[in-house]
């Protein structure tokens, strides 16, 4: 479980310095939000 939480911190690190504007992480955000409501429209029955 701590390696799932570390690599979890490693990569939201590395995404948000990817962004370089806050208009970029607002899209970013704005993406992980659609895949999530994807994701659990996928998997209802």
């Amino acid at each position: 479980m701590r390696k799932i939480i570390v690599l979890l911190a490693a990569t939201a690190a590395l995404a948000v310095a990817a962004c370089n504007t806050v208009e970029g992480a607002g899209r970013d955000v704005s993406a992980a939000g659609h895949a999530v409501t994807n994701t659990a429209a996928d998997a209802k029955p």
